[in-house]
């Protein structure tokens, strides 16, 4: 279990890194707009994303 844990994470920064490696000033552009978003929509987001992943591990499991 520990073994695809780590997987899992190790997995999470390489989609991670692609933004900012292959389009960094597209990816600055985008922090910087998330900063005019407010902490309830971005909750939402967060939640919905939670959400989706579980569904998703669910059906690919």
């Amino acid at each position: 279990m520990w073994q695809s844990l780590a997987t899992a994470l190790c997995l999470v920064l390489v989609i991670e890194g692609l933004m900012p490696f292959l389009a960094p000033g597209r990816w600055k552009r985008m922090l910087a707009s998330v900063t005019q978003v407010s902490d309830r929509q971005l909750r939402i987001i967060g939640f919905g994303s939670m959400v989706t992943g579980t569904l998703l591990l669910y059906l690919v499991r």
